[in-house]
């Protein structure tokens, strides 16, 4: 344990003389309220968007006029794109250079962007934390430098193609830690801290105008934010913003919600981070309902205090027509948007 704190160390302190040598594009999207023509963040995850388009999907608005389904989301009030990235993938899908070729699409519209690391060659969530096949023999101190290494370079390459992500994600959804087991939160927290520091630091050291996002699941359970984050913190994590994903039944949602947001102003109190739901949805045919549902979490987010509640992302909205077995996006079945949407144009 502290060799491997002990080489972090090490790597901080280049990352920070890094960060003085590496142009520094001005990305806001931290811990203040934003601007009175952006009063929340409005986000949608699109990952899925370039693999559905090479398998023919189309997109339309509402009048039915065939467009970029990035335009389509930006038409009805979404104002950032988040993109996940896996180290290896099977496909092209999600690796590097998709990811890059997206998040140009998104720059030139206009839109902001988040980068969401799984730090796997596949989905990472709350039951699924798997390394890189790259990474898998890897002693814990050289897999901290291979994750700082892996960051940089994938936002090298979305800086070279002139793309600074307003946000970047170390992890997704790593309610027990990641990259497990060395970095299983329940059994070595301290690890898990010192993965989280070796990416805020890779963010930083590219562009320090970069916000970093430690982002947990079921942002309702209080208890489990707290346990995580006091752990984080006594073992010397840092991290800019507290994200959360928050998938209610569209029956149990007010209730959801009500407790998000007492969870969500606990945080602001507790570590004086800001927070922001970066992964919302509810099944396609329950549009009106998750209508209600999104426009309420937008009222609530922005009620948190001192203007630390930053946005509302919705989780893959433009799958349609049981896209891989999917059935909680908010496009109808001719790949339109349905009503589900609107709440994001309050």
């Amino acid at each position: 344990m502290r060799k491997s704190l002990g080489v972090l160390g090490f790597i901080f302190v280049l990352s920070f003389i890094a960060c003085s040598k590496k142009g520094s594009v001005p990305a806001t999207g931290g811990g203040t309220k934003p601007t009175a023509d952006t009063p929340i963040f409005k986000g949608a995850d699109v990952s899925w968007l370039s693999q559905m388009e090479d398998s023919g999907y189309k997109f339309y608005d509402s009048a039915g006029v065939a467009m970029d389904g990035m335009k389509v989301l930006q038409g009805v009030g979404i104002n950032v794109i988040r993109l996940r990235v896996w180290v290896n993938p099977a496909t092209r899908y999600n690796g590097t250079a998709d990811v890059v070729a997206k998040a140009v699409r998104a720059k030139n519209l206009g839109l902001r962007v988040l980068i969401d690391f799984h730090y796997s060659d596949t989905w990472a969530d709350p039951g699924h934390q798997t390394k890189p096949a790259a990474w898998s023999g890897l002693a814990f101190p050289a897999m901290a430098d291979t994750l700082f290494t892996y960051t940089v370079s994938v936002l090298d390459s979305l800086q070279a193609a002139g793309v600074v992500p307003s946000w970047v994600q170390v992890g997704n959804e790593t309610d027990n830690g990641m990259l497990w087991p060395d970095g299983e939160a329940s059994t070595n927290m301290a690890n898990y801290a010192a993965l989280v520091n070796a990416g805020y630091m890779a963010v930083k050291s590219v562009s320090d105008t970069i916000k970093v996002i430690v982002h947990v699941s079921n942002g309702y359970d209080n208890a489990h934010f707290e346990w995580l984050f006091d752990g984080l913190k006594a073992n010397g994590a840092q991290w800019d913003i507290i994200g959360m994903s928050l998938y209610p039944s569209a029956s149990n949602w007010a209730s959801y919600n009500t407790s998000c947001l007492a969870n969500m102003n606990d945080m602001v109190s507790r570590y004086n981070k800001p927070v922001m739901i970066c992964e919302v949805g509810m099944p396609e045919n329950e549009a009106t309902t998750c209508e209600s549902f999104i426009t309420d979490l937008i009222h609530k987010v922005r009620s948190v205090g001192g203007g630390k509640g930053l946005g509302v992302f919705y989780w893959e909205p433009e799958s349609y027509n049981n896209w891989q077995g999917y059935g909680l996006g908010a496009f109808d079945n001719t790949g339109k948007p349905t009503v589900a949407m609107d709440a994001f144009a309050n």
